[in-house]
């Protein structure tokens, strides 16, 4: 019922930037939340950033924070990924996911019940 697609991934050098796109459809009940994961060889997922849709609040991981910025377009239904000052530490996939009927932001991959794709960022040193 409801579809996640991701864009924006791709390849950049070190302290450059990318923006990621995560563009929701399907009927989501209530107030609901997206994160953001990323997943690198060989490590577990983890949990990068959130949004909570209904008053925009967000949490970023210490490993992120001051350089991605979460953000949303309503009209679009549409969560966005504004990635500054990359790091080759931030080579990985990049997933989107919802938390439906409910408008906490969580950090634990199990708690989400809808995943984009993943779209791939690497960045060179």
């Amino acid at each position: 019922q409801v579809q996640l697609v991701e864009s924006g991934g791709g390849l950049v050098q070190a302290g450059g930037s990318l923006r990621l796109s995560c563009a929701g459809s399907g009927r989501m009940f209530g107030n609901y939340a997206m994160g953001w994961f990323r997943q690198a060889p060989g490590k577990e997922r983890e949990f990068a950033a959130g949004i909570r849709w209904a008053g925009g609040s967000t949490y970023y991981a210490d490993s992120v924070k001051g350089r991605f910025t979460v953000s949303r377009d309503n009209a679009k239904n549409t969560v966005y990924l504004q990635m500054n000052s990359l790091k080759p530490e931030d080579t990985a996939v990049y997933f989107c996911a919802a938390r439906l009927n409910t408008g906490l932001i969580t950090t634990t991959p199990e708690s989400y019940a809808y995943w984009g794709q993943g779209t791939q960022v690497t960045v060179s040193s």
